[in-house]
């Protein structure tokens, strides 16, 4: 394992595409609404990526992934693929996972969104737990912590309120590259004695289903979906290790409130 520490300049050019791919996220906000459809989402998301931010959408292409953004609806956990049918309704939750490629530096962010007003009680709290658990991880961060406590605590306040980690898919280190090491695991596991160092950045993107943790890969090899059909939710920051503690990366201006209070 080759776990890559940033220097200075490396750090500024992964925070700039970190920055890119946190305004999308803020600009596509007002487009979810009933009767569109995540083909539209995703090419309001390319051309804006490509068109004004001047950058690249980095899964598209990545290993033969079709479209510019991940868009994952109700009970599908990650990886979903847009289409021109895929229309969303009243009541549903649907993550967009952007990946920005910028000066040949990734940033990696997702959030949850909600479609009308009528959602269910039960969804409202599980994307609430999802950003929740991720936000909790976030706030143990800094130099010398061992890896597995991010895990450790995301899985505790994630089954205290009655839900599950996805244990099949995880977080990475990124920079020059999509996916680096460490890989970062959302629920207690064996961490190799790693231990957070200034100059590490990773991902930390739990994701959470309402029913058993259990996923499987659908035919299109792409779309991860829950076995048992409940709904699940993600949301997802790049963070920087730094000497004193953490920053994230991706912060969007509705959470600066937040952070200043971790």
């Amino acid at each position: 394992m080759k776990i890559l520490i940033k220097n200075s300049k490396e750090i500024k050019k992964i925070y700039k595409s970190c920055q890119l791919a946190a305004k999308v996220l803020e600009m596509i906000k007002d487009y979810i609404i009933p009767g569109i459809s995540t083909e539209e989402i995703n090419n309001i998301c390319h051309n804006y990526i490509t068109n004004i931010q001047k950058a690249i959408p980095a899964t598209l292409g990545y290993n033969g992934f079709p479209k510019s953004v991940c868009i994952s609806k109700n009970d599908i956990v990650c990886h979903g693929i847009s289409h021109k049918n895929d229309i969303l309704k009243q009541g549903d939750i649907v993550n967009i996972d952007v990946t920005i490629l910028y000066n040949n530096y990734y940033g990696d962010t997702s959030k949850m969104f909600f479609v009308g007003e009528k959602i269910s009680k039960q969804s409202k709290l599980l994307c609430l737990t999802a950003q929740k658990s991720l936000y909790k991880a976030i706030s143990i961060l800094k130099p010398g912590i061992r890896l597995y406590k991010i895990g450790q605590i995301i899985q505790k306040y994630v089954e205290s309120k009655k839900f599950s980690v996805v244990r099949n898919y995880c977080g990475h280190g990124i920079g020059e590259n999509f996916h680096e090491d460490p890989q970062i695991l959302h629920y207690k596991s064996y961490d190799y004695g790693i231990l957070l160092k200034p100059g590490m950045i990773f991902t930390i993107e739990p994701m959470i289903n309402v029913g058993h943790h259990s996923v499987y890969l659908t035919n299109d090899n792409w779309t991860v979906k829950t076995k048992d059909r409940t709904n699940s939710a993600q949301y997802e920051h790049t963070v920087l290790i730094t000497n004193l503690g953490k920053k994230i990366l991706t912060l969007r201006k509705e959470e600066k409130e937040i952070f200043n209070n971790l």
